[in-house]
């Protein structure tokens, strides 16, 4: 990690609030990982804009919204991280389409909708992030994706500049946006259809009945570790290749569900990312098949494994 005094003095003048050496674990669904170099909450989008526009090119910047589906290294992420606060959460509707910031909860969204009677976005009630994150992977659950209702989305560059992109310009693909992370959503914007709040609801209950029923919803975990290859389910595979229970360190494929990795005895991101490449690894051997991660890594390696940033 590099030296936090030298990345002090290369920030540009905020109104949010910037942290160094934060340690990331605290924030992330799996519990492990190193420290941000340096953790900014912006203010609000002018905010933001500004720090992207004055920023050293060279230093990275990483966009962290709930860490439901991330592992975070145990070396830490260098540069600056980004993490939406309040500013980035309103939710607003007009007629049959709603707004929410990249920082409100999928499942806020989904209630603010039932609670509006506006249908078919249902499914964000299934996917445990926030509208930032569902954009940037075009996120999906109980057969619906985001590139379904999405009729477009804000976002900033690294030059501060404010683009809106329409659906058909993100590139949408199975658990992937076309544009690059140089940009950072800043909002959305979907369309639903009018419904019945209570039909809606129900709908949503039934959702969350299923996933309490068949995944690991209680457990440090990162959500679904693996894309779904054409043809085939993620967790058939795995479990097929013999690695229901599998066990590196203190990670373990969930018994429960086995799409699904679990800190389950405390993990470094070292033992996590190593299971899944050996999991991997098997399924190849077994099947054929190359698994691809969902879960998406960032930062970098701690030496030897060892946990990184504790404290």
């Amino acid at each position: 990690m590099s030296n936090l005094t030298c990345i002090a003095g290369r920030m540009p003048p905020v109104r949010g609030k910037v942290e160094l050496g934060v340690p990331l674990k605290k924030y992330t669904w799996f519990r492990v990982g190193g420290p941000a170099e340096a953790l900014f909450r912006p203010a609000d989008e002018k905010d933001l804009g500004d720090l992207l526009a004055l920023l050293p090119e060279d230093v990275p910047v990483t966009v962290m919204g709930v860490a439901s589906n991330l592992l975070v290294r145990d070396g830490g992420v260098p540069g600056v991280v980004v993490k939406l606060g309040r500013a980035f959460q309103d939710i607003s509707f007009d007629g049959d389409t709603v707004t929410a910031g990249a920082g409100a909860l999928d499942i806020q969204v989904a209630r603010a909708c039932r609670d509006q009677g506006l249908a078919g976005l249902e499914f964000l009630s299934g996917v445990p992030g926030t509208i930032g994150g569902a954009l940037r992977m075009n996120a999906g659950a109980y057969g619906h994706e985001v590139k379904d209702v999405l009729v477009s989305a804000e976002a900033l560059n690294r030059d501060g500049e404010r683009k809106t992109f329409g659906l058909d310009e993100l590139g949408f693909t199975y658990r992937h946006c076309g544009i690059g992370e140089e940009w950072i959503f800043v909002s959305g914007t979907f369309r639903g259809t009018p419904g019945d709040p209570d039909a809606i609801g129900k709908h949503m209950d039934d959702i969350q009945a299923k996933r309490e029923e068949s995944q690991p919803i209680r457990t440090r975990t990162g959500g679904s570790t693996f894309q779904n290859p054409d043809g085939h389910s993620a967790w058939k595979l795995v479990d097929d290749a013999g690695c229901r229970g599998l066990m590196v360190g203190g990670a373990q494929v969930s018994e429960k569900h086995t799409n699904f990795l679990v800190n389950a005895d405390d993990a470094t991101a070292a033992d996590i990312e190593a299971l899944g490449n050996e999991v991997r690894r098997r399924v190849k051997e077994k099947s054929g098949i190359d698994l691809k991660w969902e879960i998406r890594a960032i930062g970098i390696p701690g030496e030897d494994g060892a946990k990184e940033g504790e404290g």
